[in-house]
């Protein structure tokens, strides 16, 4: 039995909360506000409840749920409603939900909105009301039932699940499952409980999956779908026990990363937040909804980043070997083109007979790459109307350093410090560290006036570290303790742009995407698949805040030079390479690429992403074609960005055009000179070569 608690209108979004008269839990679902009218009210299940909780010495679940997941535990059915709030403040609405339970506690379920977004921020809040301590193995930051609420029975055929998958070089794949293969239709007596659990362990949170779900009703056409934002261990969840699905998901548990949290007396604890949507339509629109949520965090970045400047790093350039040499010899290629960053990246600080790749920490300028200091790089980026900045790989040391052996300031587990390969890693809660690195780091951008700061991170801490009461919450301290010195480099130099690299697109998740201007979309410095990656982050993060690879070579033909640059067109702009090789005409094909750019800049700032193209199997031997097309927010500007790949057809590719649009061809960006067609509500573009790119922008009349 199920009785409406509450109803509340966000936007298009509608929050409708639950109860069981007989037990007191709280469950929560959303639906798009023009399917009100369509709630099937005889639907079978059991209240989920909207926060999941396990206390350590509570029951576990049962319906052989042991090792597959601690939802639904005894704990979780002790959570008994209690009352319902709003707080409303400068135009946001914060709805709470009180629950108690048999310990006398206070649980917070808050979902907090502001008009115009397109998505709830959800969090939950333990508060430790009691005389002792307690230990939490799982506390959920969101959970959502009664999916698929539009259909009476169990919807067989019509749910899908959409997780985005990813590896080094290889970011952001879709992968659709259906209920039936993931084993989620019910049981056939409702008693089986199964939950289809994934995540990931470890300080990479963007390594096996992305930290986010989709679930897409393919009869009604709705779609749920959540971001986690959380840089350490996290996990989603998909289960089912009876007629409804749900999803939820937070910190990895004490069952998946290794996790178990002390609440004592009088503490509070509060979990990651989710970004939370639901809408009608399917995959591209509820994870463009979630983004578009990003967007309120980029108000207070540096002015600089208003237009989206491209940015040469001369990673690509010098492998590791900047000097000053090298450096003043590509600003005088770049003077003049429109680049306003110029990225010195790493190998900066390598001794002699050290390789840079082993030498983080230390943190020396070399003499031999700077024998005039490293003002003299500095100053020549300056007078050729760039600004400078510098790679640091701040939370780690490298195996040649003399920091690596300062064994008191590192992470350790089990009592020995963390080696990864040849890193170990720094205790950020430790405050001499956070001393060294102020002088390291901080002091540093300051006394050389950079303006642009990239921080990589190329290894993963793993289940966690000493100096907590588990591994897991060690971990989620000290990554906390990471982004807290990440902001306090922001404040105390409010101008500086700071890139969030790891290894590529190893922490594309919302917190770390928060607290800096852009991302480093991957690692595929100068592959094949780069368009495919670009595209798929599309569904992550903002196009405006993914930064894209176009590694120039001396020997690339125009077709070639062409490919690179219009896969740059899909973000945030990047060069490097052999940029002070090449020829007057393939210098001419780059110059007119960064014009170009320029041009699409708006539409790549502020719009909404639209792919075609048949699913591409294999990333490295790629087959087929690919069209974004992004419509600009005002929908005054639309922009194909367009790729063949090896194809065995060489036919013409057709797209259809979205919504109808009427568009005039404005700009053409290709090694071909001719326009595409639109006849009959399509799209005809020009390709008929295997790697060939074309870019159009059009005006939408």
């Amino acid at each position: 039995m199920r009785t409406k608690l509450s109803e509340f209108e966000l936007g298009d979004m509608v929050l409708v909360y639950e109860t069981d008269p007989h037990s007191s839990n709280v469950g929560l679902l959303m639906i798009p506000k023009h399917f009100r009218g369509f709630i099937a009210e005889q639907k079978n299940y059991r209240i989920d409840s909207l926060v999941q909780l396990k206390i350590l010495g509570d029951n576990y679940p049962d319906g052989f749920s042991q090792g597959l997941t601690m939802r639904n535990s005894a704990s979780t059915f002790g959570l008994k409603y209690e009352k319902q709030y709003c707080i409303d403040t400068e135009g946001q609405r914060t709805i709470v939900t009180v629950l108690r339970n048999n310990y006398g506690h206070q649980i917070e379920h808050h979902a907090t909105w502001m008009p115009g977004d397109q998505a709830v921020l959800v969090q939950s809040k333990y508060v430790n009301s009691g005389l002792s301590s307690i230990f939490v193995e799982m506390l959920s930051s969101f959970s959502l039932g009664g999916i698929t609420p539009f259909a009476n029975d169990d919807a067989p055929d019509s749910l899908l699940v959409h997780q985005l998958r990813s590896k080094w070089s290889c970011e952001g794949r879709l992968q659709t499952s259906s209920i039936a293969d993931l084993l989620l239709e019910p049981s056939w007596n409702r008693w089986g409980a199964y939950s289809y659990r994934f995540g990931q362990v470890g300080s990479m949170p963007v390594r096996g999956y992305f930290p986010f779900v989709a679930v897409e009703d393919m009869k009604h056409h709705v779609s749920w779908g959540v971001q986690l934002a959380h840089a350490a261990s996290w996990q989603m969840e998909v289960y089912r026990r009876d007629d409804a699905l749900c999803i939820s998901g937070g910190l990895a548990d004490r069952e998946f990363g290794h996790w178990i949290k002390e609440i004592k007396a009088g503490e509070e604890f509060v979990t990651p937040p989710a970004i939370v949507s639901v809408c009608e339509g399917s995959i591209d629109q509820i994870s463009q909804r979630l983004t578009a949520y990003h967007e309120k965090w980029l108000a207070d970045k540096p002015e600089v980043e208003n237009n989206l400047p491209v940015i040469f790093n001369e990673y690509c350039t010098s492998w590791g070997q900047p000097s000053s040499d090298s450096i003043k010899l590509a600003c005088q290629k770049l003077k003049g083109t429109g680049i306003k960053y110029f990225v010195i990246d790493s190998g900066w600080y390598a001794e002699e007979g050290k390789p840079w790749y082993l030498s983080m920490g230390d943190w020396r300028v070399s003499p031999k790459l700077f024998p005039h200091g490293l003002e003299e790089a500095i100053e020549a980026i300056r007078e050729c109307g760039m600004i400078p900045g510098i790679w640091f790989e701040i939370e780690n040391c490298g195996s040649k350093s003399e920091a690596f052996s300062k064994t008191d300031l590192l992470l350790k587990r089990d009592g020995y410090p963390i080696t990864a390969g040849s890193r170990r890693f720094w205790d950020f809660r430790n405050p001499e560290v956070i001393a060294y690195l102020s002088e390291k780091v901080i002091d540093f951008i300051k006394k050389y006036r950079f303006g642009y700061l990239k921080i990589d991170y190329n290894d993963t801490i793993g289940i966690g570290c000493d100096g907590a009461e588990s591994l897991g919450e060690g971990l989620r301290q000290h990554i906390l303790a990471v982004q807290d010195f990440i902001k306090r480099i922001q404040i105390e130099i409010p101008d500086l742009v700071i890139e969030n690299c790891a290894s590529g697109g190893h922490r594309l998740e919302p917190s770390m995407l928060a607290i800096t201007s852009m991302s480093s979309f991957s690692d595929a410095h100068e592959c094949i698949e780069i368009p495919i990656i670009a595209a798929n982050l599309h569904r992550a993060i903002l196009p405006q805040q993914s930064q894209i690879w176009a590694v120039l070579r001396k020997t690339d033909n125009a077709q070639r030079l062409y490919y690179s640059m219009i896969n740059a067109f899909l973000g945030r702009m990047c060069l490097s390479g052999d940029i002070h090789d090449l020829n007057e005409t393939q210098w001419k094909i780059v110059t007119e690429g960064i014009e170009f750019y320029e041009k699409i800049s708006p539409v790549i700032k502020d719009g909404f992403s639209y792919r075609f193209g048949p699913t591409v199997q294999s990333y490295r031997n790629p087959t087929g074609w690919q069209v974004v097309f992004r419509v600009s927010a005002d929908r005054s500007q639309a922009l194909a960005v367009v790729h063949s790949f090896a194809r065995s057809d060489q036919g013409q590719i057709r797209i259809p055009i979205p919504g109808n649009l009427k568009l005039k061809v404005e700009a053409v960006y290709a090694e071909k000179e001719s326009e595409p067609k639109i006849q009959s509500g399509e799209i005809v573009f020009p390709l008929d070569d295997d790697f060939e790119a074309m870019a159009v922008l059009f005006a939408v009349v």
